[in-house]
C-alpha cells in the first residue's frame, strides 16, 4: 500500500487495506471522462460525514448530506414512520437532487433543518466531476442504482454510543431508542451493506 493511502487511513481511523481498496477503486473510476457519484451509507457515528469531507477535499468533490432530506413534520404519520427508511423524504430527494448529480450546472437544493423541523437555507454547490452523497438512507431502494460506487460504514455498538455521547449527549437517548433502531430496520430490510463494494469498519 502506498504511503499516501496509509496516511489517509491513519488520518481517518480506517483499516489500511480497506482504505487502499476504496481510494484505488475511486481513482480508477475517476480516470475516465464521465462524472461520477459515490454513495456513503452506514451506521450513526461511523464517520460518514468525516470521510465524505476528506474525500471531498482530496478529489474536489461536491458533497450532499442525507440529513438535509429528512421528512418534514407534516408528513410524519405513524404509518410513514413505521416503514423502513420512512423518516427520509425520499420523494423530494428523487425529484430534486438526483437529476442534478451528473449535471454541469452544479447542485442547488433547500436543506431540511432538524432544529426547526422545516426547510431552511439553500445549498449551492459548484459543479464537480465527483459527487458524494453521504448519510444513512443514501442507498434507499426508491432511488435505484444512481451511484457508480457505494461504501458502507460501520462501528461497534460500544464505540457508536461513546461517540454519540461525546458529540450529542443531549440526544443520546433519542439515538438509542428511536433513530438507531430505525436505521437498523432499514439496513436489514434492504440489505444495504450487501449493495456496497467497499465496507469500512471504524
Amino acid at each position: 500500500m502506498s504511503t499516501d493511502y496509509d496516511h489517509f487511513a491513519k488520518q481517518n481511523h480506517l483499516n489500511p487495506e480497506q482504505t487502499a481498496a476504496l481510494l484505488s477503486h475511486l481513482e480508477g473510476l475517476l480516470a475516465g471522462e464521465q462524472p461520477l457519484v459515490l454513495a456513503i451509507d452506514g451506521r450513526a457515528a461511523s464517520g460518514k460525514s468525516s470521510l465524505a469531507a476528506k474525500l471531498g477535499e482530496r478529489f474536489a468533490a461536491a458533497v450532499v448530506h442525507m440529513d438535509d432530506f429528512f421528512l418534514p413534520q407534516e408528513l410524519r404519520s405513524e404509518q410513514r414512520l413505521s416503514e423502513a427508511g420512512g423518516n427520509l423524504h425520499h420523494e423530494r430527494f428523487s425529484a430534486e437532487l438526483l437529476p442534478q448529480l451528473r449535471g454541469h450546472k452544479g447542485i442547488r437544493y433547500q436543506a431540511f433543518n432538524c432544529a426547526i423541523m422545516q426547510l431552511d437555507q439553500w445549498q449551492v454547490i459548484k459543479p464537480a466531476k465527483l459527487s458524494i452523497v453521504e448519510g444513512c438512507y443514501a442507498l434507499h431502494p426508491s432511488f435505484g442504482k444512481y451511484y457508480d460506487m457505494a461504501v458502507f460504514m460501520s462501528c461497534e455498538p460500544q464505540t457508536q454510543l461513546a461517540r454519540i455521547n461525546e458529540r450529542n449527549p443531549q440526544l443520546a437517548e433519542r439515538f438509542c431508542n428511536q433513530w438507531i433502531p430505525m436505521e437498523e430496520a432499514y439496513f436489514k430490510a434492504f440489505d444495504i451493506s450487501g449493495k456496497c463494494e467497499i465496507q469500512l469498519d471504524t
